[in-house]
């Protein structure tokens, strides 16, 4: 926003008093400071003045108001605009890698001869439309994401994957949750799914840590079928520890982002605990 956005409360009470004063001077000058107009005007004058300063004292605080409400509305649109460049930066990594295997694969078809050539190359087509197919899929998900209007304030990195859950875990767990992870075995999962799994963990335990405390939390990941499940569960809060505020987006942000992939997500108190559960649609085979 631009500096002259703000509220201008001093200048507009500073210019109302001199033309008050101004004009005070004047009529002193012109009835030489003689007669009941020397004592009539300054207190006409005054008493504008105070009435103008009240004035300015109220519009100031309507100005006050607006100006905040723009200031908020600033501030999403920020928000929105980091979220928007994350994304961008995972959708390249996705992107980028499946661009890769077909450049990889199709110069390696190009240098096989003799016998083996015509399956080479036919394997290779195959890969190469399976690798542009994955890669239009994360590009669809992902755009879905971008066309929200909301946008998280979590740092950009490069896109995670299933392999980085110990680790997120294990990041948790230094701020005293006793957490532990189940992986199960799930096959090959998309990297759009992978990214998501992770989002959907680490705001999971960076909940609990905020409004449970060093408490008990289990995190499982498995395969459903074509569905991949992502479950944190929590014992309740920890003694007496006192919640800790938030900036009230991290669980919208990953409903958005689970709906975008065609998912669900369930979140609430649960067994004296909370408990949370992503369930993301993967086709690919266990």
């Amino acid at each position: 926003m631009e500096t002259s956005d703000r509220p201008t409360w001093a200048s507009g009470v500073w210019r109302t008093a001199a033309t008050a004063w101004a004009v005070l001077g004047a009529a002193l000058l012109l009835t030489g400071a003689d007669g009941a107009l020397s004592r009539v005007v300054p207190s006409a004058v005054t008493a504008l003045a105070v009435a103008a300063t009240a004035w300015a004292a109220v519009r100031t605080r309507r100005q006050r108001r607006d100006y905040e409400r723009r200031l908020t509305a600033w501030a999403a649109d920020k928000a929105a605009h980091a979220e928007r460049l994350r994304v961008a930066r995972e959708l390249h990594d996705i992107v980028s890698h499946g661009l890769g295997l077909i450049t990889v694969r199709a110069a390696a078809a190009r240098r096989v001869h003799g016998p083996d050539r015509e399956r080479e190359t036919g394997q290779a087509l195959a890969d190469i439309e399976g690798a542009a197919r994955e890669a239009t899929t994360e590009l669809r998900r992902m755009l879905a994401v971008l066309r929200q209007p909301y946008g998280d304030r979590a740092p950009l990195r490069p896109a995670d994957t299933l392999a980085d859950l110990p680790a997120i875990v294990e990041h948790a767990a230094r701020s005293g949750l006793r957490a532990v992870l189940d992986l199960r075995p799930v096959g090959e999962v998309s990297p759009g799914v992978q990214v998501t799994v992770c989002e959907v963990v680490r705001e999971a335990l960076a909940n609990t840590a905020r409004h449970a405390g060093p408490t008990d939390v289990r995190v499982e990941v498995r395969r459903d079928g074509e569905t991949i499940v992502a479950d944190v569960r929590d014992s309740g809060r920890a003694g007496s520890w006192h919640s800790q505020p938030g900036a009230g987006h991290g669980l919208r942000g990953l409903r958005e982002r689970v709906t975008a992939l065609g998912g669900t997500l369930e979140a609430g108190p649960a067994g004296g605990g909370f408990h949370l559960a992503a369930r993301l649609p993967d086709g690919r085979h266990a």
